[in-house]
This record gives C-alpha cells, sequence and structure tokens, in this order.
C-alpha cells in the first residue's frame, strides 16, 4: 500500500462506526464555459422533466419542449467542446505516440495542436457565414430566430479555438502534451 492510504484515518473504526470525510469542494478552476455549459444543461434537464410531466400526468403534451430541448442540448454541447477543449479532454488516440521516438512525437503533437485551432477557427467563419445566410430564418414552433442557435454554436467554436491555442502554449512551455503523456490527465484526476 501507498503511504497516503495507511496514514488516513480509518473508514470503519474498533466498534464499528462508519467514518468517512468529504474533500473540500473546489469550485475554482470551473470557468465561465463550464458555468454557461452547466446553465443550458440544467435548462434542458427542466424542459424535459416538463415534457415528461405534461405528456405522462397531465396527458396534454406541451409540444414546444421538444424543439426546445433539441436546441439547448445543441447549445450544452457546443459550450461544453471549449470547456473540454482546456482541459485536453478531447478523445485521442495515444498509440502512436508509443512507437515514435520522442522528439518525432512531440512534432506530430504540435501539429495536431496546429490542426485543431485550425479547425475551430474555420468552424467559427463557416458558422457566422451560414449565420448571414439563414437570415430571418424562424424555429418551427416557437417564434424565434434560429440564428441565437447558431450563435452560440459559433460562440463554442470560437471559445473552443482560444483554448485550443491556450493549450498549444501550454504544451509548448510544458515541453510535451497530453497525447504524448496521458497519465497526466488520470494523475490530475486523482
Amino acid at each position: 500500500m501507498n503511504g497516503a492510504a495507511e496514514s488516513a484515518a480509518p473508514v470503519i473504526d474498533e466498534s464499528g462506526h462508519f467514518h468517512a470525510e468529504d474533500a473540500p469542494i473546489e469550485l475554482s478552476h470551473y470557468t465561465i464555459e463550464d458555468w454557461i455549459s452547466f446553465a443550458f444543461f440544467w435548462a434542458l434537464a427542466l424542459t424535459v422533466f416538463y415534457q415528461f410531466f405534461t405528456r405522462y400526468v397531465i396527458n396534454d403534451s406541451a409540444a414546444w419542449t421538444e424543439e426546445i430541448a433539441r436546441y439547448l442540448l445543441i447549445c450544452t454541447v457546443f459550450i461544453g467542446i471549449a470547456a473540454t477543449t482546456r482541459r485536453s479532454r478531447h478523445i485521442q488516440v495515444d498509440f502512436l505516440y508509443r512507437l515514435v521516438p520522442q522528439r518525432a512525437g512531440r512534432v506530430i503533437a504540435t501539429v495536431v495542436d496546429g490542426v485543431r485551432i485550425a479547425f475551430f477557427a474555420y468552424m467559427s467563419v463557416l458558422t457566422w457565414q451560414m449565420m448571414g445566410k439563414m437570415g430571418n430564418y424562424r424555429m418551427t414552433l416557437i417564434d424565434l430566430p434560429m440564428n441565437a442557435v447558431y450563435a452560440v454554436c459559433g460562440i463554442g467554436f470560437v471559445l473552443a479555438a482560444i483554448r485550443s491555442l491556450q493549450v498549444m502554449i501550454e504544451n509548448a512551455r510544458r515541453g510535451y502534451s497530453v497525447l504524448e503523456r496521458p497519465e497526466i490527465l488520470i494523475d490530475e484526476t486523482l
């Protein structure tokens, strides 16, 4: 066993009483995109609950909830992209980095960082161009502009591009990325 586990107080004492202490709650590492995505998620949850309630309890389904729930899910995902980019929590394949020399792995990881920034920046531009072509297109059941949903998507892409640039700078300072050393994510989680 490791020293930390041995020095911790036992969970059950000699008399059989359960003792546990919660770790202190630390919210300072969450950023604005985390909280915005969290708010969209709870708005989505409340909308789906209302839909369930009106459909199965009242037996008079609210038609607007399905459309709004769809758009809230889209908003949650696209703002969440920036939050996961900041923490390098996207799906990634790091097997290649085990096969190539360390220097080549560093070069490949830097190229991946650059491609990620370019991708999110390009998606931002395409989203804004699409918004211009959409004009005054409205939602189906709710009389709101569809550009509101696409604006959230565009903001998510812009934030993801900014966060990708920050991740690239941090990787350059550190001298390695999560792709090269995926175990650092496990260490951060523990």
